[in-house]
């Protein structure tokens, strides 16, 4: 009995060998699980459920058939795929999750997030998040040609990369006061989240009760999965061939 989470995969097709690693771990090791999570950032950027990349169609006919031998597939939004909808989500057979989800793991009852909007000290990506996650954006942007649409995607990673270069890694991290609030607003003492790229366990407080925050890793330079058991909660890594 194992459930498997994973998150921050930024699939590209320019990336064609993480790609590889992700439909390996679907063939060799998901069939075996209880479920797959996948907490957001399954892809390197989303231009529309109407421009398909090799990948994507790759992932989408892998996790149909981890779907047809029994595991079920859950998907929440990240930064980079916030675009993805119910097509593409039907085409891999993937179950669509709101931005903050309570799972029952094994009769413990666990919040799961993407973890970007738990980094409120970095302000101007929370602007541009609440700008992109509006409907009437949102319209806007998929109501435009696909190729306008990549170059605007194209300009916002770059834009975000030199952003992070010129910040301290610590206001990218999230707030701790934000994460006690997500804690105290569900009423329970363990999370999992991803997006910091920095896969880790943490212990702290909340209103005198023991808590535990689970981060996940990226699949940049290696695959990342953690594996929840009864009675474990492994953070692993999976080597690249």
């Amino acid at each position: 009995m194992t459930t498997l989470f994973i998150s921050d995969l930024h699939l590209d097709d320019r990336r064609p060998e993480t790609t590889a690693l992700f439909l390996d771990f679907l063939q060799r090791e998901a069939p075996a699980a209880d479920a797959l999570y996948i907490l957001g950032d399954l892809f390197e950027f989303w231009l529309g459920d109407d421009v398909p990349s090799r990948c994507s169609e790759q992932v989408a006919g892998a996790l149909v058939q981890l779907k047809d031998q029994g595991v079920p597939g859950y998907f929440l939004h990240g930064n980079r795929d916030f675009l993805l909808q119910q097509d593409y989500a039907s085409s891999a057979g993937l179950t669509m999750l709101p931005e903050e989800h309570v799972v029952d793991l094994y009769g413990e009852k666990v919040l799961l997030m993407h973890g970007d909007s738990l980094c409120t000290d970095d302000i101007p990506y929370q602007q541009f998040r609440a700008m992109v996650r509006n409907p009437a954006w949102q319209r806007d942007f998929l109501s435009r040609p696909p190729e306008e649409r990549l170059q605007i995607a194209l300009q916002a990673r770059d834009a975000s990369a030199e952003h992070k270069g010129n910040i301290s890694m610590d206001i990218m991290d999230v707030n701790q006061a934000e994460v006690i609030s997500a804690f105290e607003r569900h009423g329970l003492e363990r999370l999992i989240h991803g997006h910091t790229h920095r896969p880790a366990t943490h212990t702290l407080q909340v209103k005198g009760q023991a808590a535990q925050r689970i981060v996940l890793g990226d699949w940049y330079e290696q695959g990342s999965v953690l594996r929840v058991s009864p009675n474990q909660y492994e953070l692993a890594f999976l080597p690249a061939s």
